[in-house]
């Protein structure tokens, strides 16, 4: 094989190893999408709050047997159950039970009562799609004129 033979093909070769070192560094990861949806649970369009947007994420913790009060959203939430089991009672939406790496946007400005129904710890990735001034969780209270459903 001559030199220029030889020299040929390492340049091929090299620019193919530069190609793919290239295209590794500009290819996007693959992506699992865990849920994209245009309502919420209980089939509520879903709609951002007025004001400059406002992102807030964190983990719920909740023991075995706590409930979280009856309450309700007024910004988008989306929630991803990391552990555990949570029962949520949307009154006359019904119930619905979540487990681990279930994911949904919970029902907006609509109350709702969650509860941990499994024997350990629940926890819960929520991401609130917000707005600055806009409260994201509002606690119902009698005072608010609020009954809760009788079952």
């Amino acid at each position: 094989m001559t030199s220029h033979r030889i020299l040929s093909r390492l340049a091929v070769a090299a620019s193919i190893a530069i190609a793919g070192a290239v295209h590794a560094e500009t290819a996007y990861p693959p992506v699992d999408v865990l849920l994209q949806s245009e309502t919420t649970i209980i089939g509520q369009p879903i709609v951002y709050p007025d004001g400059p947007a406002q992102i807030t994420a964190a983990i719920v913790t909740m023991e075995s047997g706590q409930a979280t009060g009856w309450h309700r959203h007024e910004a988008p939430l989306t929630a991803h159950m990391l552990e555990g089991e949570l029962t949520v009672d949307y009154g006359p939406d019904g119930t619905r039970v979540y487990r681990e790496g279930d994911t949904l946007v919970e029902a907006l400005d609509s109350s709702h009562n969650g509860k941990n129904t499994g024997e350990g710890i629940a926890r819960i990735f929520v991401v609130f799609s917000g707005a600055v001034g806009t409260p994201n969780t509002v606690m119902m209270a009698p005072r608010d004129g609020f009954e809760p459903p009788t079952q």
